[in-house]
């Protein structure tokens, strides 16, 4: 397998290949290293980690710090997988200054490879700006996670004549502004489609079809690591919910039952340096 750094232009290139690209989340190290070694192009360090990994009920409690902490964790696991960060709320939609100075953040701090945060028309400027500095940047149209309550829920986005339109518009500017590739949730497949044919860069789906250029989902949801909340559009590869639960209470058991520790994970020394240590400090009871 190619262990080449993949980077902006190697995406552009898959994306004019028509080869499809493959990207995940990841939250710390071990996980980000599996990534990387199976072949996957790319990883968000999503702001969906104060859901899957602090247990908070939507993403606007990601914090910078939080998110600068998980980055650097899962930049050190790529070798080959190109890392974005997820800008949280907050961090970007104040002014163009603060945004510069959060995204330089995840570049010096974490040692990303890029960034991504939910711009709009209102924050192209931003964009822009991030670019113009040398930093990476994905674009994100359709659901904005960080919107939720103005959105009033998790909601498909471009399904209405006004809705598909805002989000060829902001694709568009996005595009014009820099951004190295879009990222589209939660958008109608043949609206993703067609926008992904109108752009010169690539797009990446996650609840957008198969019509983009390559396709992001959640870990733990590939990994089947809850039980309660899955998107219709994400897929359940693997039930680790139920491997884990029945690991750990094997565990309990052996341990209660006195299987384990067994000799073999126990570490020895010789009778004659527990006599000596006896005879100082005397018999235990």
């Amino acid at each position: 397998m190619n262990q080449t750094k993949h980077t902006v232009k190697t995406i552009q290139d898959m994306r004019d290949r028509v080869e499809t690209i493959t990207m995940l989340t990841a939250y710390d190290y071990p996980t980000a290293k599996q990534i990387n070694d199976a072949g996957i192009d790319m990883i968000l360090v999503g702001d969906s980690c104060a859901m899957v990994v602090h247990g908070h009920p939507n993403t606007l409690n990601a914090t910078m710090d939080m998110m600068v902490l998980h980055c650097a964790a899962v930049a050190r696991g790529c070798a080959r997988t190109m890392v974005i960060a997820d800008m949280p709320f907050g961090s970007f939609q104040y002014s163009v200054e603060e945004t510069m100075r959060n995204a330089a953040r995840f570049v010096t701090e974490a040692k990303v490879d890029g960034v991504k945060f939910e711009a709009t028309p209102h924050h192209i400027e931003k964009t822009k700006a991030i670019v113009e500095m040398g930093i990476a940047v994905v674009g994100h149209v359709g659901l904005h996670p960080q919107a939720v309550g103005a959105l009033g829920g998790l909601k498909v986005q471009g399904k209405s004549v006004e809705t598909a339109r805002k989000v060829v518009r902001e694709a568009l500017a996005l595009q014009e502004a820099g951004a190295f590739a879009i990222i589209f949730e939660a958008v109608p497949a043949k609206l993703s489609a067609y926008v992904t044919r109108k752009l010169r860069i690539p797009t990446i789906s996650i609840g957008g079809g198969p019509g983009c250029s390559g396709q992001l989902l959640v870990t733990p949801d590939v990994l089947g690591m809850f039980e309660a909340f899955t998107p219709s559009f994400a897929k359940r590869y693997q039930n680790f919910n139920g491997l884990m639960k029945e690991t750990f209470a094997r565990y309990a058991e052996e341990v209660r039952t006195g299987v384990f520790p067994g000799e073999e994970h126990s570490y020895k020394m010789s009778d004659e340096v527990l006599d000596a240590i006896e005879t100082e400090f005397g018999k235990a009871e």
